[in-house]
Formats: C-alpha cells, structure tokens, sequence
C-alpha cells in the first residue's frame, strides 16, 4: 500500500484532524459540566474534581483498547486484510465490555474508600464525590467501547465516522447535564446521569458501526490475549505519566497556594496544547502500523521523521504564541498578582519544553504503531524515576520553587526525546508483517 508523498501528507494531516477532533471533544464537554456544577456551590464541584480524577484514573486500565488496537489494526489493513483489522475491534470490543463490567463492580464495592482517599476523610466533599461516582462509573463499559471504536476505525482510517460519533455523544451529554441538574432537580447526580447516558449512546453507535463492517462477532481469545499482553505495556507507561504529574501538584502544593495555582494554570494549559501534539501521534499509529504490515519499511521510515517534523513545527509555533502572550495569558486565569508572579516563574520551562514535545509526541505514535510498546514502557519509568523524581524532590528540599517543578517536568521529556529519537533512529521496531 504505496502512496506518494503529497498523498501521505494530505493522509496524515486528515487523520491528525480527525483525532484533535475526538480527543477535544471530551476535555471541551468537561468545562461545560464543570460550569454547570459549579453554580451549584463549592461542595458539589469539590465532589465532581474528586470523582472525576477517580475515573480518570480507572480509565487507564482500559486505554490500551484504543492505543493498542490501532497499531494491530492498522498492520491487517497494510497488509491488505481489511477484515482481519476490523476483527481485532471486534475482540478490542469484547475486552472492552469485560473490563468495563470488572471496572463497574471494583468501582461500586470500592467507592467509599477510593473517594474518602482523595477528599482527605469522610465529609460532604466525600459524600457528593461518592454519590456522583457511583452513577457515572456504570457507563465505563460505554467509555471502553468509545475507545475500542476509535482504535479500530483509526487503524482502517476512517476518519469522519468517529468524529461524527463523538460529538454526537458529547453534544447529548452538554445538553442533558443542566437539564437534569436544574430543571430536574436532580443536582449533582444528574450530571452523572447525562454522563452515563451519552456514554451509553457512544458505546451504541461503536458497535452499530462495528456490527456492519464486521463479518463475525464472535470471540477470539487468541487475539485478544495478544491485545492484552500490549496493553500491559501501555497500562505501564500511563501510570508513569500519571505518578509524574500527580507528584508534580503534590510538590507545587506543598509550595504553597499561589504556586499550586499556578501550577493549575501551566498544566490545563499543558494538556490543552498536548490535544494537538497527540493528534499527530494517533496519526502516526495508523500510517505507520500500515506501511509495516505492507512491508514497506521504507514508508515507515519515511512517515517517522515527517510526522516527527510536523510535530516539532506544532511544538515550535504553540512556543511561539505562549512566549508572545507570556504576560496576557496568565491573565485570562486569575487576576491574583501572587500566582501571576509564580506563573511567570514556570513559563520560561513550559515554552521552552513544547518542541521537544512535539517530537516526543510524534515519535510515541510512531512506535506504538509499530508494536514497540515494552521500549516505550522502559523509557517513560527510566524518565520518571531518573529525571523527574530526583528534581522534583530537589525542588522540594532546596526550595528551588515552582521553577524547579517545571524543570523537572522538562527533564521528563528531554530523557525521553532522547531516548525515542535513539530508538528511531537505529530502526529496532521496524518490524515487517502483520506479526509485530
């Protein structure tokens, strides 16, 4: 499956926008539920944040059906076997329905003290964070299936359905949420209710999808074994990332309230702008995983350092707009002149750290979708254990401040730039065929 350069642009850029599409969609519907709830009072919000990092945290066990499935997906559709890449969302689909079962009943058996953790003790915080995670977390088989559906249509790129799909689902919920909330009276929980019942409507619309361009629907434990033994890799490096940035708010905190704050503000935007930098990577998965499972490792090459450039040309101007808006963006966010000043303090790291990121971003896509997933599993623990944690301690016990969070951050991803770059370079995971 050969395509000339002009066509794997123009491929690359429409999966890329596709992905963007997808991935803001839920962090955009999240602002609307928390302005919802906000105005219902500080304790209502309080419980959301607590809840919502408690399902954050489940729904990494589940993210490898998406991550993984796309890069087995997309190695059948290279291959020129349609059928058998739609089949690994078949059984994606599965393990997604059966983990989301798992997810529900750990969730409902452990939802006191998972919540009573984060919110510091029972409390009403505790009370509205439990009474909202207990309804919302019936829709993790609807959220594991999403994912599932992304992964397999990303790996037959098809582009346009997934979108469609999302929004459809996202735009319920927005509209659902404070209807419940106010005009039902429902309160916390009817947000929750909105939640689960746009999950469900996704979920629905995946297996609809998948139900019409599937030959069988039938189980392969096989494969889904072989997804599984990826997914333990990919659960692995989330989990680095996870500690890191968690560690990260709980040194900042320790700092003090204006450092903790603005920390708050570096980080949405952080995450804000890695949509864009991860839309590249996602683009990557599918046209690398295809050019490999069409044994084409030229291609594959090829589309390594492009999507790697388009991703540092990302990095470069989003560095470009955040160093230009250094004294109004912040601004936007609070008008506190103690967490401005903490503010500026990280923003010299927070530009300086986006092109490498970018690169970083794009070269994580490119391996997942070669399959190389233990080597991106080893160098995230490598960066998190060697270079952050160290810094991030020093920080604390030197009082190097919120600069010195943010350094460490950047140490985080200068190892894995370097090691990813390295790894890239001496063509370890090209690997042909549909085995990877």
């Amino acid at each position: 499956m050969t395509m000339t350069h002009e066509a794997t642009t123009r491929r690359l850029l429409s999966l890329a926008v596709s992905a963007f599409v997808v991935l803001a969609a839920e962090p955009l519907y999240l602002l609307v539920d928390t302005a919802v709830i906000g105005h219902l009072g500080a304790v209502p919000l309080a419980g959301l944040g607590v809840a919502g990092a408690v399902m954050a945290v489940l729904t990494i066990i589940g993210t490898f059906v998406e991550y993984g499935t796309t890069g087995r997906a997309a190695r059948w559709f290279g291959a020129g076997r349609p059928d058998a890449a739609v089949n690994e969302g078949v059984q994606a689909s599965w393990l997604a329905v059966v983990i989301g079962v798992v997810i529900v009943a750990l969730g409902e058996a452990f939802a006191g003290p998972m919540t009573s953790l984060l919110a510091g003790g029972s409390g009403p915080t505790q009370h509205a964070a439990e009474s909202w995670f207990r309804i919302a977390v019936i829709g993790m088989p609807g959220v594991l299936l999403v994912l599932a559906g992304n992964g397999w249509m990303r790996g037959v790129q098809r582009t346009r359905e997934p979108v469609r799909i999302v929004l459809i689902a996202n735009v319920l919920s927005a509209v659902a949420s404070p209807l419940l909330v106010y005009s039902a009276g429902l309160g916390l929980e009817g947000s929750a209710i909105a939640n689960v019942a746009a999950q469900a409507v996704g979920g629905v619309l995946f297996l609809r999808s998948l139900r019409r361009a599937a030959g069988s629907l039938k189980p392969d434990p096989a494969i889904m074994r072989a997804q599984a033994v990826v997914g333990r890799d990919l659960i692995v490096r989330a989990a680095a990332f996870q500690v890191a940035f968690l560690s990260a708010a709980g040194v900042a905190a320790r700092m003090g309230t204006a450092q903790i704050a603005a920390h708050q503000i570096g980080l949405q935007l952080w995450e804000f702008t890695a949509l864009l930098l991860d839309s590249f990577a996602i683009a990557a998965q599918s046209l690398v995983g295809a050019a490999l499972g069409g044994d084409d490792a030229a291609a594959a090459r090829r589309l390594a350092w492009q999507v790697a450039r388009w991703g540092m040309y990302a990095g470069v101007g989003f560095a470009a707009v955040y160093a230009a808006g250094w004294t109004l963006i912040p601004r936007a966010f609070t008008s506190s002149p103690a967490v401005l000043g903490q503010a500026h303090v990280l923003w010299p790291w927070f530009v300086a750290m986006l092109p490498a990121a970018g690169v970083v971003f794009a070269l994580d896509g490119v391996l997942i979708g070669a399959g190389d997933v233990a080597f991106l599993r080893t160098i995230t623990v490598v960066a998190a254990v060697a270079a952050f944690a160290p810094l991030n301690v020093a920080a604390l016990r030197w009082h190097w401040g919120i600069g010195g969070v943010w350094a460490g951050l950047s140490a985080f991803i200068a190892v894995r730039l370097v090691g990813m770059v390295a790894r890239t370079r001496r063509g370890k995971w090209i690997v042909l065929g549909v085995a990877a």
